[in-house]
This record gives C-alpha cells, sequence and structure tokens, in this order.
C-alpha cells in the first residue's frame, strides 16, 4: 500500500511489490484503505463505503454511445476496472482542485496489490488520456503508456472508433472526443485567443483554438501557441464545428508535438 516516506523529498512511495511505483506526479495521499462498493457506469465514478465518489484523473473509459463504437469494448473496460478493485482496498492521492462539481475526489487510484489504475488501464488499452484544463499531472507518463498500447493495437486501439484521426478525416465525428494528428499549416493570435490551422482554409479545414483566459496557462509554462507551425502534433478533445471542425483545448498539456 502507500507509505509515507520520512527523510525524502517525496510525499510518498509504494511498498515494493508486484506493480508500478507511484511517481513523483501523483500527489500527496488522499484517502487511504478504502473500499470500492460499486463502479458507476454513467459517470465512471467509484463509490467507496462511506459514501464519497472517486474519479480516476486523466484517462477517459470508452462507453459505446457517445464514442460511437461497439459496446463489446466498454464492458471490457468496466471488467477491467472490476477486476483491480474487487475484493482489495484502494488509496488515493491527489493536488488541487481535488473534487469536481459533483462532489467527486479526482485522484490516482492505486490498489492493495499496488496497482496503479490509470496507469493499467491505459497500458491495457482499457483507457484514453484525457488531460483535464486544471489538472495536469503525470501527463507525460500517461501519454507512454497510452502511446505502447496504441502501438501493440491492444484493447480499443484495434477498435476504428479509436484510432487517431486524420485533420481531412473529421467529418463524421462531431461531438465526440477524438485524438487528432496532423501537420500545423499554420497559427496566428487574435483578440486573445489562438488559433492553430491545419489547413489553408480555416472556413471549413481543422482548426485548434485556445480560449483568452486559456492562454495565461500556455504563458505559465513558457509556451507560445505560434510555435506549434510547421510542427506535426497531436491534439485530443471533442469534436465541434465551427467553420469547419475544430477542438478547443486549454493548457499545453494537450498537446503532443512529435515532430
Amino acid at each position: 500500500m502507500l507509505k509515507r516516506v520520512r527523510m525524502c523529498v517525496l510525499p510518498f512511495a509504494l511498498a515494493v511489490g508486484s506493480a508500478q511505483a507511484a511517481p513523483d506526479c501523483a500527489g500527496p495521499l488522499e484517502i487511504t484503505a478504502a473500499h470500492v462498493v460499486r463502479v458507476e457506469r454513467s459517470n465512471d465514478a467509484l463509490v467507496i463505503r462511506d459514501g464519497r465518489a472517486l474519479k480516476m484523473e486523466g484517462i477517459r473509459i470508452p462507453h459505446s454511445g457517445p464514442d460511437r463504437a461497439p459496446a463489446f469494448i466498454a464492458d471490457q473496460a468496466y471488467d477491467a476496472i472490476g477486476a483491480l478493485v474487487r475484493g482489495k482496498t484502494v488509496e488515493v492521492t491527489a493536488v488541487p482542485p481535488k473534487e469536481d462539481r459533483y462532489d467527486r475526489v479526482r485522484g490516482q487510484v492505486f490498489n492493495s496489490d499496488d496497482q496503479w489504475l490509470q496507469m493499467n488501464l491505459l497500458k491495457s488499452g482499457m483507457a484514453r488520456v484525457d488531460i483535464a484544463p486544471d489538472r495536469t499531472e503525470c501527463a507525460a507518463e500517461y501519454y507512454a503508456a497510452e502511446g505502447a498500447a496504441r502501438a501493440a493495437n491492444l484493447g480499443l486501439w484495434a477498435v476504428p472508433a479509436y484510432r487517431v484521426r486524420s485533420p481531412e478525416t473529421l467529418g463524421s465525428d462531431t461531438g465526440t472526443f477524438q485524438i487528432v494528428q496532423g501537420k500545423v499549416l499554420s497559427t496566428d493570435v487574435k483578440n486573445g485567443r489562438a488559433y492553430i490551422d491545419f489547413g489553408a482554409d480555416w472556413k471549413t479545414d481543422f482548426t485548434v483554438t485556445i480560449a483568452p483566459e486559456d492562454m495565461a496557462n500556455f504563458r505559465r509554462d513558457g509556451v507560445d501557441p505560434r510555435d506549434y507551425a510547421g510542427k506535426t502534433i497531436r491534439v485530443r478533445g471533442i469534436i465541434q464545428q465551427f467553420s469547419g471542425p475544430e477542438i478547443e483545448i486549454a493548457n499545453d498539456k494537450q498537446i503532443e508535438v512529435l515532430q
């Protein structure tokens, strides 16, 4: 189980065991020795015995309807979650903000077999990375795990509905969460809003946008969105239609720079 480490810069560490240790990014211990009594498929919450709900921060579990995907992959994902918590206790680490608007505790979840639930699900292809606007911890670790599963065609990555899209193939994906990879043609900032364009016609081509209020997140990390011009990137989010397909992002951890 998670153990506090004395005389060390890390807030805690997992006991050496059969699975991965908690990385520095996971944050301090928030909940200990909790029993999961049910997994709610409507919102992916893990409900523990004292009534609190846990949100597995940083990942997105497959759902057949919203994803326009076969139901079997969602069933497999929930079977995997059940296997990770059934008959075990869990411990949760968290960094602020620790709760969402539904009062769910947002954290990294580890079971009593020293398994990190998010990492286990990503490595087996049972989840995708979904970095929140206000919680970016463990992004690098998440992307590495997801990339390995995708390269091996594991889990949802073997299903066409979940394959990485190109900017030219988004016509039927409006309203779904997608991962899009392509080369940025041009970038601009107008009236405080950033535009990352993948085609010559902004009225019809795919665009990534950053709202003026979110540009502060990029400045804080020393990232200028205009520097993405000419680079091949991978970005993820809900596909919307505003003068062509669009994804709006809120921080630079929602973009992977490939080359």
